[in-house]
């Protein structure tokens, strides 16, 4: 099945040509069906980039998926016009009545800040605590996952120094979790970050649960409260094939003190040549499982129903 996004998006364009089975709003009005219906707050400068890889996502699996994009209205990204946003991107008060089956908050350029810091921590903070009411299954990633980790449950970051960059290797840490249903025992994801959350924090918490980690240095990597479904993802399985060139380049281009070439990367971590990808199959089932069994088999079909806890927005 398709997943609907905004007419005329750019991304469709990228989509159509990976045969990614899309349809814009005007056709989608003319199905019989009711679409999951998910939100992503996309964090990250350049919004195009991070749209295309999370729909490419999104759009590989049997569902009919609705998609609506937010920004946040207390910064307004300097990366992307404001043509951009106004066509193809709603702000959280013109959503905030709504509901969704499913959430998606991105990563964000600034790890390094005290989350308070932060020019849209208050606004972000405020999604936050809406998605507990509003939304059936939330997915965090990378800052995101830091940012939810800290603001329902106090879990502090902490600066890491070299940065963790590279394709790190991944087992479970919980059998026949539905999440990793299909994963090997064995399996490999893209990292780029200046921070970490940290074990022992995590396992104080009694409402969550350690789902993976690396075996390397990039520490952990998938945390979830089961029971409220919510998910928070420290890696970037969702990066193209490029991504993590993309970043060596630009930070040596820049004259960046100490950068690092991407672990397990490139073949001989040799940037001369095109790197290795290890998991394009792990970001496709990991989606493709949030979304049929933490979204799709549980979520009520009708939305206003929803109520995890009392809705006090």
């Amino acid at each position: 099945m398709p997943i609907k996004i905004p007419n005329d998006l750019p991304a469709a364009a990228i989509l159509e040509k990976e045969h990614i089975f899309i349809m814009d709003s005007d056709r989608a009005y003319s199905q019989d069906i009711r679409p999951l219906r998910l939100l992503i707050l996309n964090l990250m400068p350049v919004k195009q980039v991070t749209e295309t890889q999370l729909l490419r996502l999104l759009g590989n699996t049997p569902l009919q998926v609705e998609v609506d994009f937010i920004y946040t209205e207390s910064y307004v990204p300097t990366h992307t016009s404001q043509d951009y946003l106004t066509e193809f991107y709603g702000t959280f008060a013109e959503v905030r009545h709504k509901k969704y089956d499913g959430f998606i908050i991105t990563g964000a350029p600034v790890e390094q800040m005290p989350f308070e810091d932060v020019a849209y921590w208050e606004e972000v903070s405020e999604i936050m605590e809406w998605s507990k009411s509003h939304v059936y299954s939330t997915f965090h990633i990378c800052w995101g996952a830091q940012a939810g980790l800290y603001y329902h449950y106090g879990i502090p970051k902490y600066d890491v120094a070299p940065k963790i960059f590279g394709v790190y290797r991944h087992h479970l840490c919980q059998q026949n979790e539905p999440l990793f249903r299909g994963f090997d025992d064995e399996f490999y994801v893209p990292h780029s970050r200046h921070t970490e959350i940290r074990k022992e924090d995590i396992e104080k918490v009694d409402e969550l649960t350690i789902l993976a980690e690396s075996d390397d240095e990039a520490g952990v990597y998938a945390i979830a409260n089961l029971e409220q479904r919510q998910f928070f993802i420290t890696g970037h399985a969702e990066y193209d094939p490029l991504s993590l060139k993309q970043e060596y380049d630009r930070d040596m281009a820049a004259g960046m003190p100490n950068v690092n070439v991407p672990k397990n990367y490139y073949p001989d971590d040799d940037p001369a040549r095109l790197p290795v990808v290890r998991w394009r199959s792990v970001a496709n089932l990991l989606f493709s499982n949030w979304l049929n069994y933490y979204v799709y088999q549980e979520t009520p079909y009708e939305l206003d129903s929803l109520c995890r806890y009392q809705d006090n927005i």
